[in-house]
């Protein structure tokens, strides 16, 4: 429930904040950016020892403003994207016998896996100057995607993405940032499909952000 009330508030703050845009229907990116993530299951905020778990994800980034408000500039980022996935079970008893099928279960998920994972997301941005050429970007983002692999905590097929970004955006030029940052992130389908134990990982970021006007 708590999931499902999640996306209901994002889904109406985007809704809501883009209707308050002055520009045209068609909205044209002022800036272009691409960013690099990894992260991993195994850290000291979450360190699950029924299985392994890790991600590399490549994101195209696309910037819209959305306004200014108490020296906060508002952007949303469109950021369509690849996962290369890690993954393996540790521990096999994870897959309970009452479960259909589960000592073939067991031998096929404790195999390590590389899988992929499709997707497009979209951040709400806050953006704050604190030093010359020295930039606050906190984000929160929702996505939806599409994973090629089951697993005992995953479903194959369609899931959510939600990110929790905060970073450093340094202006090199008057048209070019490079960024810096950390995450949290969750992979998971909102019982659209079973199972759906899902993911988190804590991940560090860096990118290059180019302005176009």
């Amino acid at each position: 429930m708590k999931n499902q009330l999640f996306l209901l508030f994002f889904l109406f703050s985007i809704t809501f904040t883009i209707s308050q845009e002055k520009k045209k229907a068609v909205l044209k990116p002022y800036k272009i950016g691409f960013l690099y993530n990894y992260g991993t299951n195994e850290n000291f905020v979450n360190d699950d020892v029924d299985y392994t778990y890790s991600t590399q994800t490549y994101k195209g980034q696309l910037f819209y403003k959305l306004g200014t408000w108490k020296n906060w500039d508002f952007e949303l980022i469109a950021q369509p994207q690849v996962q290369v996935l890690k993954h393996q079970l540790i521990n096999e008893w994870y897959v309970t016998p009452d479960q259909e099928n589960y000592q073939e279960k067991i031998a096929e998920f404790i195999q390590p896996k590389t899988m992929h994972l499709y997707g497009i997301e979209f951040g709400l941005a806050g953006v704050k100057k604190i030093f010359q050429k020295v930039y606050f970007q906190g984000s929160l983002s929702l996505g939806f995607s599409v994973i090629d692999t089951r697993t005992e905590r995953l479903a194959k097929g369609f899931t959510f993405i939600e990110n929790l970004s905060l970073g450093i955006l340094y202006k090199t030029t008057s048209k070019s940032q490079f960024y810096l940052g950390t995450n949290f992130g969750h992979v998971s389908n909102l019982d659209f499909q079973k199972p759906n134990d899902g993911y988190n990982i804590l991940g560090l970021e860096i990118g290059y952000n180019y302005i176009l006007n």
